[in-house]
């Protein structure tokens, strides 16, 4: 859909989610103000049960707000239904979880190639696997990976869609420290490349380093928005 460059990605306007559970009300999300723009590096921070997953879930349209207003582009989200979200995340968003979901009896190449057949314009999937650093480990099987290269694999499943927003929710957690820093620099380079605008989930304050701006939620709500002077490349982090 046409766009308008100087609209933000997203526009959050009092956002809240509250959850039933049993009798008891839970509030994962309070007035959350945030807009989101065009090409930046955003980074989540905070610790478990502070409101990140929630928030990124409203964001990709996994779930939908109890109270606020949220806007993709022009797109309201909160009055869209079932159809329109489900386009939504087809046509726009990528996803990153911290666990790879890949099929174990299906190679690098045709876990990214399921994602094509629901595309409107993929591109492709050695292009996509080529920017993840695989076109060596195209014919394996997720059993065949290390960790990191199962993540990078979904990755290049989240980015050959050509997706406008890569969400990625603690993308790091299940990886060591040096192949955390790889899959970082993929991230980043996915953002800086093709202009993907990203937001990273983390209870990890170094990785913030690398971000535009880093949104920090606790209680539910953003607690402080800071942006940084200078982008650190994922291998001057450190912790």
């Amino acid at each position: 859909m046409p766009v308008d460059p100087l609209l933000p990605v997203f526009r959050a306007r009092g956002l809240g989610k509250t959850y039933r559970a049993g009798d008891v009300d839970v509030v994962a999300l309070r007035d959350v103000d945030l807009d989101v723009m065009a090409g930046e590096f955003v980074v989540l921070l905070g610790p478990s049960g502070s409101g990140k997953s929630t928030l990124l879930n409203i964001l990709g349209g996994l779930e939908v707000a109890s109270t606020g207003s949220l806007h993709y582009f022009e797109q309201d989200l909160i009055a869209a239904g079932d159809k329109a979200l489900t386009r939504y995340r087809r046509e726009h968003v990528g996803f990153v979880f911290q666990f790879y979901n890949l099929i174990p009896s299906l190679t690098a190449h045709e876990n990214v190639a399921l994602v094509t057949d629901i595309a409107t314009d993929p591109m492709p999937i050695d292009d996509a696997l080529e920017r993840v650093g695989l076109s060596a480990r195209r014919d394996h099987f997720p059993s065949q990976l290390s960790g990191g290269e199962q993540q990078r694999v979904a990755i290049a499943r989240a980015i050959v869609k050509r997706p406008r927003v890569l969400l990625c929710d603690e993308p790091t957690g299940a990886l060591d420290y040096a192949t955390g820093k790889l899959v970082l620099d993929v991230i980043a380079r996915v953002n800086r490349e093709l202009g993907t605008t990203t937001l990273v989930i983390t209870h990890n304050a170094s990785i913030a380093g690398m971000a535009d701006r880093v949104i920090s939620l606790g209680d539910g709500r953003v607690q402080k928005i800071e942006r940084n002077a200078h982008r650190l490349a994922p291998a001057e982090l450190s912790w």
